[in-house]
């Protein structure tokens, strides 16, 4: 034992040494774009609060009635006695959100995803994966006995040569981030379900950081790029966008689902998700379904933010997402600019190896839609600053 909690602690050490040791920043208010940390009212430009329903007072009014008709818990898997007919309205929820046959739920996304390639892919099978995918979806495939090929991200070429280098399988499944979260890059779905269409494969869709809020009615990514009906089997989150508690789902044709509830381990070995969570969640979908405004405040200060960062100089990756990647490139800058950032009142968090490739430390900034214009100057000014200081403004 002695030797292994060694081994753990040079292990930290080493981490610590290289600037990769994750600190958690306690926050002592509920979650919002203002928190408080360490006893300061900070304005906030790093959580997936996308909509700001975290702390929506209809979202806590239905969680609450929700504990008092449904209940705190379930104490059991769904299959046994874990679901009410909460649970099977919000997976209808869904499935009319995203014109999908049907739905199912689990604990997370990360789970939805782990338990999704193992059953339905056998050694016959092949799947093709972007390789910018997060962590659950590489978790995901490595569980399945599938052949596995993974291409540059969103290299088009290279992926049609995988499909014709697999074409002696019996399923092929692409697998992709519908928005990578590192980058706020939005997946060429179109070019993608056109390759599939042409040489038969199925696509597979992790949306958790597009779902309630992207696309012009906030169906995610296969909304924006017009291929709701073209995808094949789509994951997300209840954990970002609507409302930031936790919960996943995968939704698709019935004989997919089915066989999920059937054989995914994850939701068959994971307890049910809790009444509080649930009708919350059917609240939210209902909120984004009767009106556009929070998609159309969350797009007026994306595009606000991303023009007047270009402005002041700094270099951020393009795109039309409210993840905006602020670059930085070095590691220690980026932690620099970040502290500096909290001093004027603005938490942000640097990013580097390994989550985002050496050399390419960024600050990810994520719009709300509860941001208004003028805490979105507060932040403006104090990247201004502290790029200035740290000179990684351009001009």
């Amino acid at each position: 034992m002695e030797i292994f909690l060694k081994y753990l602690s040079d292990e930290l050490n080493n981490i610590k040494e290289e600037g990769l040791y994750k600190s958690e920043r306690v926050i002592s208010s509920s979650q919002s774009t203002t928190i408080d940390v360490n006893r300061s009212d900070v304005l906030n430009f790093c959580a997936n609060n996308y909509l700001g329903l975290s702390n929506n007072p209809m979202l806590i009014k239905a969680a609450k009635e929700g504990i008092d008709k449904w209940g705190f818990g379930l104490s059991s898997v769904r299959f046994i006695c874990g679901t009410q007919e909460i649970h099977k309205t919000l997976e209808e929820k869904i499935s009319g959100f995203l014109h999908q046959e049907d739905t199912i739920l689990y604990t997370s996304c990360f789970d939805a995803n782990g338990g999704l390639f193992e059953t339905l892919l056998g050694s016959n099978d092949a799947i093709i994966s972007d390789a910018l995918n997060h962590a659950s979806i590489i978790d995901g495939v490595r569980l399945s006995k599938a052949k596995r090929f993974r291409y540059p991200n969103s290299d088009m070429n290279a992926l049609e040569q995988m499909l014709k280098d697999s074409q002696d399988c019996r399923t092929r499944l692409i697998t992709t981030d519908g928005v990578f979260s590192m980058d706020g890059y939005v997946a060429r779905l179109d070019d993608i379900c056109n390759l599939a269409e042409k040489y038969n494969a199925l696509v597979h869709v992790d949306d958790s950081h597009a779902t309630g809020f992207f696309g012009k009615s906030g169906r995610g990514s296969v909304e924006y790029k017009n291929v709701i009906d073209r995808v094949h089997i789509i994951t997300s989150t209840l954990g970002k966008a609507l409302g930031g508690a936790s919960g996943g789902f995968t939704s698709g044709k019935k004989e997919i689902i089915d066989m999920l509830r059937q054989r995914s381990r994850p939701y068959l070995f994971s307890n049910t998700v809790a009444p509080a969570i649930v009708c919350a969640s059917i609240a939210a979908i209902d909120l984004i379904s009767n009106s556009s405004n929070l998609i159309d405040k969350l797009n007026e200060n994306t595009n606000y933010f991303r023009n007047s960062m270009k402005d002041i100089g700094f270099d951020i990756k393009d795109g039309v997402h409210p993840i905006v990647p602020v670059m930085i490139y070095d590691a220690k800058k980026a932690q620099l600019i970040a502290s500096d950032m909290l001093d004027e009142g603005v938490y942000v968090i640097g990013f580097s190896f390994p989550v985002v490739p050496k050399g390419e430390a960024r600050i990810r900034v994520q719009l709300s839609a509860l941001h208004s214009k003028e805490e979105i100057d507060i932040a403006l000014s104090a990247f201004e600053k502290a790029g200035h200081k740290h000179e990684v403004i351009q001009y």
